[in-house]
């Protein structure tokens, strides 16, 4: 085991969810619980209920009236969209040590945000019913990057510089210099987290979603929105070089360039309305 996956999987251990939401979760875990119990474990924590509900009320949902209070908010989305609220929400303010000079938090989330709400326009697309689970997979696919440029920054950063002058998938360029890769390190955190195994699955192998097994569909459709969001970040063509998705994703998706470029176009629209939502990312609100 290399030093640097010690230190990168050290330093993740110390990474925790606000208690609320660990609260929220063992909640919906049990057999039976009321939406009562789902409200009153996220209003438990005001910073955390004030976040829902600024979500909640943002032009994401397209709410005609308020919402004011959690309970009415879980009766009219549910209890697993509150809680995939409640879990993004919390990832956001997880990081608040990692130095801006090093790292641009704001457009990390912004990609991340284009990521999610890509994916689920893809889900949509493809008839997936619960497509809105398909948004926080999407969203916190790039995880691992969150731990790694804490961790270990400036070997992280060299490794983004390596891929982008040479042009080479980035987890490919992590496992040549570091020894190990963001989306095998996103995967750990979730599982240290205990998060559902359809985010780990898509976390860890969206760049190679051959690799899925119980999720393939899922893990296809964030990996194609994760090249969208990679292609719209650094002003590349989709469907070119290292921006071109795996042909089994497409071929899972159901979908082609053309329809994927028309997603980018709706997407785009709503990134920026989300990031204000969800700012301030990474601190304390």
């Amino acid at each position: 085991m290399s030093t640097l996956w010690e230190k990168v999987t050290r330093d993740a251990k110390l990474i925790t969810l606000p208690e609320a939401y660990l609260r929220l979760k063992g909640v919906i875990g049990r057999p039976e619980y009321g939406i009562s119990d789902v409200a009153e474990a996220i209003s438990s924590d005001p910073a955390l209920t004030t976040r829902v509900l600024r979500l909640v009320n943002s032009p994401y949902f397209g709410m005609a009236s308020r919402i004011d209070t959690v309970i009415r908010a879980v009766n009219l989305l549910g209890t697993q969209q509150i809680h995939d609220l409640a879990l993004a929400t919390s990832v956001s303010h997880a990081f608040s040590g990692i130095d801006p000079a090093t790292f641009d938090m704001t457009q990390f989330w912004k990609s991340s945000i284009y990521r999610g709400l890509a994916a689920q326009h893809l889900a949509k697309l493809r008839g997936v019913l619960d497509n809105e689970r398909l948004f926080v997979a999407g969203l916190l696919s790039d995880l691992g990057h969150l731990i790694l440029y804490q961790s270990i920054p400036s070997e992280t950063l060299k490794a983004s510089e390596i891929s982008r002058q040479q042009q080479r998938p980035l987890v490919e360029v992590e496992r040549e210099t570091l020894g190990l890769d963001y989306a095998r390190v996103g995967a750990t955190l979730m599982r240290q987290w205990q998060l559902p195994e359809s985010l780990i699955e898509t976390t860890e192998y969206h760049p190679e979603p051959s690799r899925a097994q119980k999720n393939p569909l899922e893990t296809a459709i964030v990996h194609i929105a994760a090249l969208l969001s990679k292609a719209k970040t650094d002003d590349r063509p989709f469907g070119e070089g290292i921006l071109q998705p795996h042909p089994t994703a497409m071929k899972m998706a159901e979908t082609s360039l053309a329809s994927c470029l028309e997603i980018d176009t709706e997407v785009e629209a709503a990134v920026d309305d989300l990031l204000r939502t969800l700012a301030p990312m990474g601190k304390a609100s």
